[in-house]
């Protein structure tokens, strides 16, 4: 049974070895560790790339420019260079929790030929604040879950939802899809999840399956990252037109201040000013198509894209 991993990296750090390291250290084997880095010159700052092949045999290497980089289209560059069954998407920041990160993935996906993808549980980093620790509670439960088709109405937005910082794909099911949509600023994973759902395929969440990732945004970066989520949202109205994420954000913001009043209370006024930074960056990336060029790429997280 062959397990390739995808990594796009960018400037990577002693923390992308680690998730290397531990990549070869799993219950399930690697075949092949496929990273697509951007600049060949920042991954040398990190380690020379022969010794980063000699020392990582299972490891593919390839260099593209920033110009070339593309979130859709890079990781289908990378799932070209694999002839396995299954296959990982992962970030270089995400490190797998123990050895059995890619056996549970693998059987969460194999749950049934109807299950395109699976993705695993993020744990907050020990630095993580209150405020992302509990948005991880949020997102990822400790209780496992398929969603598919039947489940829209219970759920709305929450069905599409999966993440590339780690989520292992079926082959065939990827092929017949087409991919992940090129040219893309964000948000290739839910792009290519919904769509798999409207095919009639479902979506695994397997919490059994950890790896450790959380970020402290600040405000800005929280406004930015949400600009890029709704220019991702407005270019495919047939994906999320009919699922608005506005009642979700809601339901996460009541929940993380109820959390917070009781664990927190200093914290709900910075919670008051990252959500007005969410729900601004959201609505403007919406209407970006509206809006000066220049200003477009100052408020996007992706300037690369634009």
């Amino acid at each position: 049974m062959k397990i390739d991993v995808i990594i796009p990296t960018l400037r990577p750090q002693t923390r992308f070895l680690e998730l290397v390291e531990g990549l070869e250290n799993q219950s399930q084997p690697v075949h092949k560790i496929i990273v697509m880095n951007t600049e060949q010159a920042e991954f040398e700052k990190l380690e020379p790339v022969s010794d980063f092949l000699r020392e990582h045999p299972a490891a593919v290497l390839t260099h593209l420019s920033r110009a070339e980089f593309d979130h859709g289209a890079t990781r289908n560059a990378g799932v070209g260079q694999s002839d396995a069954a299954f296959f990982v998407c992962m970030t270089q920041d995400a490190l797998p929790a123990d050895r059995f990160l890619l056996e549970r993935l693998l059987c969460a996906l194999r749950q049934g030929p109807d299950v395109a993808v699976a993705y695993a549980r993020q744990l907050p980093e020990e630095d993580c604040n209150e405020m992302e620790r509990y948005t991880r509670q949020f997102n990822y439960p400790k209780e496992s879950c398929v969603k598919g088709k039947q489940d829209l109405e219970r759920l709305g937005i929450k069905t599409f939802f999966c993440s590339n910082v780690c989520a292992m794909y079926r082959r065939d099911v990827f092929d017949s899809l087409g991919g992940f949509a090129p040219k893309t600023i964000f948000n290739e994973d839910m792009v290519y999840a919904a769509r798999a759902v409207q095919a009639g395929y479902r979506i695994a969440y397997a919490a059994c399956a950890r790896v450790i990732h959380s970020h402290n945004y600040t405000a800005m970066q929280q406004f930015r990252r949400n600009f890029d989520l709704g220019v991702s949202h407005a270019l495919h109205p047939e994906i999320f037109a009919s699922v608005p994420p506005e009642g979700e954000g809601k339901k996460l913001v009541k929940k993380t201040a109820a959390y917070l009043w009781r664990h927190r209370p200093q914290e709900l006024c910075r919670l008051a000013g990252h959500s007005a930074a969410k729900l601004a960056g959201y609505r403007l990336g919406k209407r970006y198509q509206s809006l000066p060029a220049g200003m477009v790429r100052w408020c996007s997280m992706q300037k690369s894209y634009w």
